[in-house]
């Protein structure tokens, strides 16, 4: 009995040994090769997705001068979830999304983050539009279209609710022409696969608002990687790998990486360093070792989706339709049916079906998640997992899913759907945040977050949805924390000229909106409606917290794929 206790207490001694050595482990190793520039570049942006390509976009205009490098480990760019198959190409605007408008404890609609995206979305259009005048985006259609947004519920209580939601955004320029209807006939008109087959004694409900957009995210990214490559002073080194990150004394950074191909390691000296490696992006923050670093650690979720090609289906459904969730079912799971135009042809996909993996990357290792868990984060981990163990079940579920299970859920949007309509695809990787919030502990965090240090010279974008739709203002508030004086001076007039909405608010001035709407449905061949003057914004709600029902940590207001 006593040598067994002894081996025991040994096994136990060494199991803490070896967790205190890998979690106290240093996030890198080595300092890599002395840097081949003696004078810093001014930028190095790590990653090939619409992220990075966008704030290299928006450097090289607001400084054509400035030597900008740019490195992606895949052999191209676009390759992971900027990727028109690798995200549902929705152009976020609130309109259909219904977890951006929860409903609170006295029956009101909270709006903001309905409002807060949509007039990020705009921004987005302006951007765009001034990259076409450019001559840097090509042919509008090439990666935008008109695709309206639709929500789909049915059931009493959810009815109620979307009658109360459309009435609360159409008081918000932004979202007038929003239609409601629980009239079977005209939703059979508006997305005729969703009513056929359907139990006639079924009350539902739907709105549609004309004027959504798919968005193909690759295109961009890749045409606007092309504008930037006629300047001599952008360079893009793809199947290199960030290895490394170190700050100088005078605050440069010396960023060494791996030329995947010959192993060959270099480093570079830059002023500054942007991240904007998607899932990636948290493991480089990590070894960059600044102590904002220290707040930050990472939920992996993967996502699925059912992909249709046949004519016969695509061309019957022209609209982007999402639902509401179930009850008990986390944010994530909002399910939606999306019609889509890739690789030049029409495409329909429903999801997102979860996916478990410890993966950061589609194409990344499953040791992602174990090499970015260290002693100033593990705590928050648990405390979040445990306080979120409906969704841990719901993962749990998701990954024993089989094809009659998703077809089951198939069918509640598509009714006479066959399972030899779809093939089952992997989208996308994202990386959620959990985060260590001063107030509330550790919060598991569906948004995007910008994460830079006291001094400006490093920033790196953490999290997911909107993510991509909102790219260009997301990297506005990038360029604000890297640079505000020169946002706040030299090249404020600049800003505007890409953005003309910059530094206002469209929902507070139906005027403003029209007029940028009007530009932009001209440059990028989109719909347009005219806002009349006496819509006014409605007053806010109180908060827009999530129903108490879902947890502490589960905010619903955002979508995690």
């Amino acid at each position: 009995m006593k040598k067994t206790i002894k081996i025991l207490v040994s096994i136990l001694l060494v199991l803490v040994i070896g967790a205190g050595l890998f979690l106290f482990r240093p996030v890198s190793w080595g300092s890599g090769p002395a840097p081949e520039n003696a004078e810093p570049v001014d930028a190095v942006v790590i990653g090939g997705g619409i992220m990075s390509v966008t704030l290299a976009t928006y450097l090289q205009e607001l400084e054509p001068t400035w030597n900008v490098h740019l490195f992606e480990r895949m052999d191209g760019v676009a390759l992971e979830s900027s990727n028109g198959w690798n995200n549902a190409g929705t152009g976020h605007s609130g309109f259909a999304e219904l977890n951006y408008t929860p409903e609170q404890a006295d029956g009101s609609i909270a709006t903001t983050q309905a409002v807060k995206i949509a007039e990020s979305f705009e921004v987005s259009r302006q951007f765009w539009s001034h990259e076409v005048h450019q001559g840097r985006l090509g042919t509008p259609s090439d990666f935008i279209n008109p695709t309206p947004h639709m929500s789909f519920v049915w059931g009493d209580e959810n009815i109620e609710y979307l009658r109360k939601r459309r009435e609360a955004l159409i008081k918000n320029p932004l979202f007038y022409g929003m239609q409601y209807t629980t009239d079977p006939e005209q939703i059979r008109q508006w997305a005729p696969l969703v009513m056929e087959g359907r139990d006639p004694n079924q009350k539902v409900a739907a709105t549609y608002m004309p004027l959504g957009t798919d968005v193909n995210f690759g295109v961009i990214t890749n045409q606007l990687t092309r504008s930037l490559q006629r300047s001599p002073n952008f360079h893009l080194e793809l199947s290199h790998e960030v290895r490394g990150l170190r700050q100088n004394r005078d605050k440069t950074w010396n960023v060494t990486v791996r030329d995947l191909k010959t192993g060959q390691d270099r480093t570079i000296k830059s002023k500054f360093v942007f991240i904007g490696a998607g899932g990636a992006s948290l493991k480089l923050l990590q070894m960059s070792r600044i102590p904002e670093a220290k707040n930050y650690a990472g939920f992996p979720v993967g996502g699925q989706f059912l992909a249709f090609d046949a004519p016969g289906v695509t061309g019957r459904h022209d609209v982007k339709l999402y639902g509401k969730a179930e009850a008990g079912s986390p944010p994530m799971s909002v399910p939606h049916l999306d019609a889509r135009r890739l690789d030049g042809r029409d495409v329909m996909l429903f999801g997102p079906f979860a996916l478990q993996s410890t993966k950061f990357l589609k194409k990344g290792s499953w040791t992602d998640l174990f090499s970015s868990v260290y002693y100033n984060n593990i705590l928050p981990m648990l405390r979040v997992g445990s306080e979120n163990l409906e969704l841990v079940k719901y993962l749990g579920e998701q990954a024993t899913l089989t094809d009659a299970q998703r077809q089951a859920e198939l069918v509640k949007y598509y009714p006479t759907a066959k399972r030899s309509d779809w093939r089952l695809i992997t989208a996308g990787q994202r990386v959620q945040i959990i985060k260590r919030d001063p107030e509330k502990g550790s919060v598991l965090q569906f948004g995007t977050e910008i994460v830079t240090d006291k001094d400006g010279t490093i920033a790196a974008l953490l999290g997911a949805s909107p993510g991509a739709s909102t790219s260009p203002g997301i990297m506005l508030d990038v360029l604000a924390k890297a640079f505000p004086e020169q946002v706040a001076g030299a090249w404020k007039p600049r800003l505007q000229a890409m953005v003309p909405s910059y530094g206002l608010k469209l929902n507070t001035d139906a005027s403003l909106t029209n007029d940028i709407r009007r530009m932009t449905s001209q440059t990028l061949n989109l719909p347009y409606l005219d806002v009349p003057e006496s819509v006014t914004p409605a007053a806010p709600a109180r908060s827009a917290t999530a129903p108490a029902a879902r947890g502490r940590n589960m905010n619903a207001e955002q979508q995690a794929l």
